[in-house]
């Protein structure tokens, strides 16, 4: 076949796409970019996705994401990091290591109105994750991710899932749509880890000095701990002890998630108030009746 005849058997797409996508364009593109590289489908949605974004916790498939991006074009898509206040210093070091080795600027996001730990922990008490972990993963990465997408204008996010990740990724598509309608890119999905590995140690990309001391997947510290022996799953060691956990909030309903959250937070409110009221109802004098 010659290289005319490909060219012309090749699907075509607008330029930019026109959001939102129906689940027909939706079905086409994944029809096309299933059988592409990750190098190719990321040339491809940046030439074709308007509005595109990485949002990154700078593991190892985001890094590969982040190097190959760095290689395809002078300009690529900005870089959104959720700081949740409770990464490990490893973490916080390999995000500068990555804006000195690729220039990159980096937005970071935090939970609303809060700086730092002190500020978090004023807000919504000590260990909150351990009271409330559903609503704690809504407060640190959810709300600061929607807050960074709706001012920045992001309407397609380029991210790190893989299909080999299992559980909730096991059928993860090379483009996807979320219930807001946000564009979900996973230029990765095929790749298995070894395939990640063997990109990381070929381009001697920047990785997190933790994966050399026995951790495989890493979030928030106290939520990371070091795989044991014989567990082998590529997020070994998140969220330890609980197996019906696999998602962060990320890429759950956000809508859903936002409501029980909310919810959570006015009850909580709500008995904070009335514990701070109780003190000054039992300290009132007593009035003495007559019989």
């Amino acid at each position: 076949m010659s290289p005319s005849t490909s060219d012309a058997s090749k699907p075509t797409f607008d330029k930019p796409l026109k959001l939102p996508l129906s689940q027909e364009e939706i079905d086409r593109i994944n029809a096309y970019l299933r059988d592409l590289t990750p190098e190719q489908i990321l040339a491809w949605a940046v030439e074709h996705i308007p509005g595109l974004y990485q949002t990154t916790a700078f593991g190892l498939t985001g890094l590969v994401a982040i190097d190959m991006l760095s290689k395809i074009t002078p300009n690529p898509p900005p870089l959104i990091f959720i700081d949740t206040l409770y990464h490990f210093p490893e973490t916080y070091e390999l995000v500068e290591e990555v804006k000195k080795r690729y220039n990159r600027d980096v937005h970071v996001y935090k939970p609303a109105g809060c700086e730092t730990v002190e500020d978090f922990e004023k807000r919504y008490g000590e260990k909150f994750w351990e009271t409330d972990e559903t609503t704690y993963d809504y407060v640190v990465k959810v709300e600061p991710a929607r807050r960074a997408y709706e001012e920045l204008g992001v309407k397609a996010v380029i991210t790190g899932r893989r299909a080999s990740q299992g559980a909730d990724r096991a059928n993860l598509q090379p483009l996807e749509v979320d219930s807001t309608g946000l564009v979900k890119l996973n230029p990765l999905f095929a790749w298995t880890f070894p395939f990640v590995q063997w990109y990381v140690d070929e381009n001697k990309v920047p990785r997190n000095k933790l994966l050399d001391q026995g951790y495989r997947s890493i979030g928030d510290w106290h939520s990371t701990a070091k795989s044991g022996d014989g567990d082998q799953g590529e997020r070994a060691g998140r969220w330890a002890g609980k197996a019906e956990k696999t998602e962060c909030g990320l890429h759950v309903d956000y809508y859903k998630m936002k409501a029980a959250a909310e919810a959570k937070l006015k009850e909580k409110a709500l008995a904070e108030q009335n514990k701070e009221s109780a003190p000054a109802a039992s300290t009132a004098p007593a009035v003495e009746t007559s019989a």
